[in-house]
């Protein structure tokens, strides 16, 4: 198991730094069909992936896809901020909105929990996932947005190390009792410690932060908490609906929604961290 995971590892990391180091076009239509599969990943673990609700929603994400790469077109930081994220907004209520009329109009082929689901998974994937594309258009995007990733994936292996090392008390016995406190705040230490290195070797291209080392370490530390919390949600959805992978598409990883769970909660702050940290200077 341990090589079939290696092996997808080395894998999936030479297609994101393909797609990562192109950006544009073919990041927008890689995260595009990695948002769907993860949306159906979601549906089919709460058993609605067959239903009229996943349909609209498939069809919301589409709108949602095509609203997010029209509203992102050569605006540099400022538009990526407000302009987009107006829009995203005002989409997110109008999803509600249309995902409540089905439910009513169908009255009572589904319940309430199911019309919930479909609004969830719309967010939590297609909405959350869109800020990898947000933060690549960045001003220095090609070297922000692998700080996502430094927070998600380096605070997993740091977390990892240092709960074998020094594990002793458990973090959440009951949903994952592997993880332990002295791993949680390894997984910090350890992404703050990336992120440091990260910054010292590219600093020059991170030219919107004043200083770009404290800032980064700083934006680590914290999307790695936030990493964290992303990894354990996910782990409790699964338990809530008995499964053990959200799929089976990446060998000895399970789904995507099982390798991307802590990106989807980190893409979003760090994003927004980005920003802060930008306008503080």
């Amino acid at each position: 198991m341990f090589w079939v995971r290696l092996r997808s590892s080395i894998i999936l990391t030479a297609i994101l730094i393909t797609f990562m180091v192109f950006g544009g076009l073919p990041l927008f239509l890689a995260l595009a069909l990695i948002t769907f599969i993860g949306m159906m990943e979601y549906y089919r673990a709460v058993g609605i992936e067959k239903t009229g609700l996943a349909i609209t929603a498939y069809i919301l994400c589409a709108l949602f896809l095509a609203l997010t790469w029209f509203t992102t077109l050569d605006w540099g930081i400022a538009g990526a901020l407000i302009w987009p994220d107006m829009w995203t907004l005002a989409f997110i209520m109008l999803c509600l909105s249309v995902l409540f009329a089905v439910y009513v109009l169908t009255f009572p082929k589904f319940n309430d929990r199911q019309m919930v689901y479909a609004f969830f998974g719309l967010i939590y994937v297609a909405v959350a996932l869109s800020y990898i594309y947000k933060t690549r258009i960045m001003d220095d995007g090609a070297y922000l947005v692998w700080l996502i990733f430094l927070c998600s994936w380096g605070s997993d292996l740091s977390a990892y190390s240092f709960g074998m090392l020094f594990g002793k008390h458990k973090l959440t016995p009951v949903l994952s009792p592997k993880k332990s406190v002295e791993g949680a705040v390894g997984g910090v230490v350890g992404a703050a410690i990336l992120g440091t290195v990260y910054a010292l070797i590219f600093k020059e291209h991170l030219t919107e932060f004043s200083n770009p080392v404290l800032s980064v370490a700083i934006l680590c530390a914290v999307g790695s908490v936030i990493a964290q919390i992303g990894d354990l949600a996910a782990s409790a959805i699964k338990r809530n609906h008995d499964i053990k992978d959200y799929g089976t598409l990446i060998p000895g990883h399970g789904g995507i929604l099982d390798r991307f769970d802590s990106v989807i909660f980190t893409a979003p702050i760090v994003y927004y961290l980005i920003v802060v940290l930008q306008l503080w200077g």
